[in-house]
């Protein structure tokens, strides 16, 4: 096969190959804020516990479709909703191992998400989580999440989410 077949072969075989792999989502990095309610009591719970852990709060799980609004009041506009779960990971210190997607319901991402996974130590000022995929205009994201406690009215907690997305 002469050298000038053979790089057009490569060349085609390069493009098909290409071609088949997901899309990056083009576009800059985003930067996200709004308030998550965990409520697990009352007569519209958001979460609920599904298990109890064999001692303390170790192992207990807890489900979640939790509200994302614009402001820190429940009644704000809604911009989403935050499903997943959360397990209390820590036989001592209160640490949550998170794992949920941010669904956004609108706004300019309405209809994508981003997956968050992480360690949440809740008795740290902010903590950070880690933005480990998406949806939609998030397809293949990373990032990370800022988030902290600002009304904790126990078991129900009002958190700001500050999500910074590199799609």
């Amino acid at each position: 096969m002469s050298s000038g077949r053979l790089c057009s072969v490569l060349f085609s075989l390069l493009v098909v190959v290409l071609a088949a792999r997901p899309a990056a989502v083009s576009g800059a990095s985003a930067h996200l804020h709004f308030y998550m309610h965990d409520v697990l009591t009352g007569p519209a719970p958001t979460a609920v516990q599904v298990l109890d852990g064999p001692r303390s709060h170790f192992g207990d799980t807890i489900v979640i479709d939790d509200a994302l609004t614009e402001t820190s009041s429940a009644t704000s506009t809604g911009v989403g909703r935050a499903q997943g779960q959360y397990v209390w990971a820590s036989r001592g210190n209160p640490e949550l191992l998170v794992t949920m997607d941010v669904v956004l319901t609108s706004g300019p991402y309405a209809g994508s998400s981003v997956t968050v996974v992480g360690r949440d130590d809740i008795g740290a000022a902010v903590r950070e989580l880690s933005v480990v995929g998406g949806t939609g205009q998030f397809r293949m994201a990373t990032g990370y999440v800022l988030w902290k406690t600002v009304r904790l009215d126990h078991p129900n907690a009002v958190l700001e989410l500050d999500v910074f997305v590199n799609p």
